[in-house]
């Protein structure tokens, strides 16, 4: 076959260090584009994104020539950087060390997309760490308490 063809969808999922409360609200549909940005460069579609003060879900149809590993360490330091040039306050700002992704069916985009769009209503009745572990159960993924928060 003299094309490759793919179309993978991806649910990523990452928190800010210690999920501290550090993206203001005023910031987060410039952040959204920007983070959009790096993944368009990287030769991702962005489908949906949404931070939240504490974390950020990113629906994106995955990159034929990227690994997921690579995208994710660029989106993370694009918007580290880009956060930290917006306001003094963020001079420090980090996301955690890991992630989470996840796959996404086509039959499923709609869906996650509205899951990713509402995050501050879902949020009002559960953390984000009730909502990680939720994730890593329903998708089987074996962790550790001890490793999965820094």
């Amino acid at each position: 076959m003299p094309q490759s063809l793919a179309k993978i969808y991806v649910h990523l999922i990452f928190s800010t260090k210690n999920r501290e409360r550090a993206i203001p609200d005023d910031l987060r549909p410039n952040l959204h584009a920007y983070m959009g940005g790096v993944l368009r460069d990287l030769g991702c579609t962005a489908v949906e994104i949404n931070a939240e003060p504490d974390h950020v879900h990113l629906l994106f149809l995955l990159s034929r020539t990227e690994s997921l590993s690579d995208i994710v360490r660029q989106v993370k330091t694009g918007s580290t950087n880009w956060l930290k040039e917006q306001r003094a306050v963020l001079s420090a700002f980090h996301w955690q060390n890991g992630y989470g992704a996840f796959s996404v069916s086509q039959s499923a985009v709609e869906e996650v997309r509205e899951y990713v769009r509402n995050q501050r209503d879902h949020h009002r009745v559960m953390t984000f760490q009730e909502e990680y572990r939720k994730f890593l159960i329903r998708y089987e993924v074996g962790f550790d308490e001890r490793y999965v928060w820094d």
